[in-house]
C-alpha cells in the first residue's frame, strides 16, 4: 500500500494545463466585471460562524449539514470555512462603513467550502464568482445583474444557457405563504419523503424544489407564492420583467424557484444548462434587502449573483475549438558556455520586450533542444552558438511555418520576432 499521500476527497488540485485555462478565464472575467463599474473586494476564507448562522438562516442544509466549522483552540471562538461569499462581503462593507460613501458595487472571487457528496462540477472545496450591489433599490439593478451573465455568456460563447425568475416577495408575505404551505403540506403528509418532513416546520419552500421526481407532482399542485404577492411586490417584479423584455432576453417565470438561502426577497434568478448533468444552475441570484440590517446595519437594499466557476469552465471548454494551453513566444536553445551566458541576456531582453522566453536548461545535445522547443508549442526559437556569440546574432528558426532560419543582429532581435508574430496572427 502507498504511503503517499492524496488531496482531501473534494478538494483537488489544478495542474498547470488546467490552471492556465483558470488564468484566462479569470483574466476575462476581471475585464467584464471593470466594464459594468464593479471593484475587487477580499475576505477571509475563515470567518464567525455566527455570521453564517444568522445570514443563512440555521435551518438552512448549508448551515445545518455542509459548513466545516471549529472552534479556536487558543481563544474557544467558533469559526467557519466560508460556504458562500455574501455573507462575509456584508460583514466586510458593514465592518469598514463602506455605505456611507455611496452604494457600493463590488466583486470577489475565490474558494468556498461545503461539506457534501462531491460529483461532476460540485466539489467540496470550490471557486465562486460573485457580484453584490449594495444600496439600490429599484429593478433596475436587478436587470443589470442579468444582462451582465448575458454579456458573459456571449463573450464566453457559450449556448444552451437559459434564464429562470422569479419573486418571493416580502418577509410578511412569504410568512402568509409559509402557513398556507405548511397546511396543504400536513394533508399530504404521507407523501412526503423523509427530506420534505424534516423541512416541513422549519423551511417548508425548500420542499418546493426538491429533485425527488416522486415529489414532483404534489410541489407542483402546492399553494403559489405568487398569490400573495401585494401592489409593491408585483409592481417591481413587473418592471423587472419589462426591462428583459425592452433588453431582448427571453426568460421563464417558475414559481418554484425559492433559491436554498433564507436571505433573498423579491426578484430571484437562476442561469440553467442541459449540458452539465443533474447540477445545471451556473449562475444565480437575486435581492436580499433584509440581509443588511439582519447584521446589524442600518437596513439597506441589496442584490446579488454568484457562479460557480468549475462548472462555467467545464461548460466553456465544451465550447473551445482549439488548443487552450499555455505556449511561449520564443524558445531559446543555445550550445557552449560562452553561448550560455549571452542566452540568459538575451533571453532578458525579450522579456524586456514583452514576449514570453523559455530559456532551454538542463544542457543536452542541440538535437534534443529542438526537441523540446517544438514541443514547448513555441512558433520560434531562437538558437545561440559559437558563431553568434562571435558575431554578437543569433539564429531565428520558424517552428510552425515552412521558412528557413535566418540570422539576426541582437539589437533587433525583438522588433523581427514581435514583426513575425504579428503576421502569423494575421
Amino acid at each position: 500500500m502507498s504511503n503517499t499521500l492524496q488531496a482531501v476527497r473534494g478538494m483537488n488540485d489544478i495542474l498547470p494545463d488546467e490552471a492556465e485555462a483558470w488564468e484566462e478565464f479569470e483574466s476575462l472575467v476581471r475585464g467584464w466585471l471593470r466594464s459594468y463599474g464593479y471593484r475587487p473586494i477580499r475576505t477571509p476564507v475563515v470567518e464567525p460562524t455566527p455570521l453564517f448562522k444568522r445570514a443563512i438562516g440555521e435551518v438552512t442544509d448549508i448551515v445545518e449539514k455542509e459548513m466545516y466549522s471549529f472552534t479556536d483552540a487558543l481563544n474557544g471562538e467558533d469559526l467557519t470555512l466560508r460556504p458562500e461569499g455574501t455573507a462575509s462581503c456584508v460583514r466586510a462593507v458593514l465592518q469598514h462603513n463602506m455605505l456611507y460613501q455611496a452604494p457600493q458595487r463590488l466583486y470577489y472571487l475565490g474558494q468556498m467550502f461545503r461539506h457534501e457528496r462531491p460529483q461532476k462540477g460540485r466539489y467540496r472545496q470550490f471557486h465562486q464568482v460573485g457580484v453584490e450591489a449594495l444600496g439600490f433599490a429599484g429593478p433596475d439593478i436587478d436587470v443589470e445583474h442579468i444582462l451582465m451573465c448575458q454579456r458573459l455568456w456571449d463573450d464566453l460563447g457559450l449556448e444552451g444557457v437559459r434564464l429562470e425568475i422569479n419573486s418571493l416577495g416580502s418577509s410578511e408575505e412569504r410568512a402568509s405563504h409559509r402557513a398556507e404551505l405548511i397546511a396543504y403540506f400536513e394533508k399530504h403528509e404521507a407523501l412526503l419523503d423523509a427530506d420534505a418532513k424534516r423541512r416541513l416546520h422549519t423551511n417548508p419552500l425548500r420542499i418546493l424544489d426538491s429533485k425527488n421526481p416522486d415529489m414532483q407532482d404534489l410541489a407542483e399542485k402546492a399553494p403559489r407564492l405568487s398569490d400573495h404577492l401585494g401592489e409593491a411586490s408585483l409592481k417591481h417584479f413587473e418592471g423587472v420583467q419589462n426591462l428583459l423584455k425592452d433588453a431582448g432576453v427571453p426568460y421563464r417565470v417558475n414559481p418554484r424557484l425559492v433559491r436554498g438561502l433564507d436571505y433573498y426577497n423579491l426578484t430571484v434568478f437562476e442561469w440553467i444548462t442541459d449540458k452539465l448533468g443533474a447540477q445545471g444552475t451556473i449562475c444565480a441570484g437575486g435581492r436580499y434587502d433584509g440581509l443588511i440590517g439582519q447584521l446589524g446595519g442600518k437596513p439597506a437594499p441589496a442584490a446579488g449573483f454568484a457562479m460557480g466557476v468549475e462548472r462555467l469552465l467545464a461548460l466553456w471548454r465544451e465550447h473551445q475549438t482549439g488548443d487552450m494551453g499555455w505556449a511561449p513566444d520564443v524558445y531559446l536553445a543555445y550550445m557552449g558556455d560562452a553561448a550560455q551566458r549571452m542566452a540568459f541576456g538575451v533571453a532578458e531582453e525579450l522579456r524586456s520586450g514583452g514576449l514570453s522566453v523559455l530559456l532551454h536548461c538542463g544542457g543536452g545535445s542541440f538535437k534534443a533542444q529542438m526537441k523540446k522547443a517544438d514541443a514547448s508549442g513555441a512558433p520560434l526559437a531562437v538558437i545561440i552558438g559559437e558563431d553568434e556569440v562571435a558575431k554578437n546574432s543569433v539564429m531565428l528558426k520558424p517552428l510552425r511555418r515552412e521558412l528557413g532560419q535566418r540570422a539576426v543582429e541582437r539589437g533587433a532581435l525583438v522588433e523581427e520576432i514581435s514583426e513575425y508574430l504579428f503576421e502569423a496572427d494575421d
